[in-house]
């Protein structure tokens, strides 16, 4: 049997093959992401091992309806300010 894959290379592998043409990340639920990380990992938890790139700078976490989109670091859109944007709609913007 071949040696399985580290989960950071799962990760960005699921990134780059299970995303949609025209799209640079993936919906955890939708693509299918959850129930293979579960499958190919024993019933391990994928949320814990995103958290843990993400917190490490090596994907990059978005929350979207239904679940969260996974994009590698570089090609990660930017993340919008929303306080700032309520800020500015209050009147208020420094």
């Amino acid at each position: 049997m071949t040696e399985k894959l580290t989960e950071d290379e799962f990760i960005k592998k699921a990134i780059v093959s299970l995303r949609k043409d025209g799209y640079k990340g993936i919906h955890t639920v939708y693509s299918g992401f959850n129930n293979a990380f579960k499958k190919y990992y024993d019933g391990a938890d994928p949320i814990t091992a995103t958290n843990k790139m993400a917190g490490e700078g090596k994907i990059v976490i978005r929350p979207v309806k239904g679940g969260v989109m996974l994009y590698l670091p570089d090609e990660a859109p930017a993340a919008k300010d929303v306080g700032d944007e309520a800020l500015k709609k209050m009147g208020l913007d420094a």
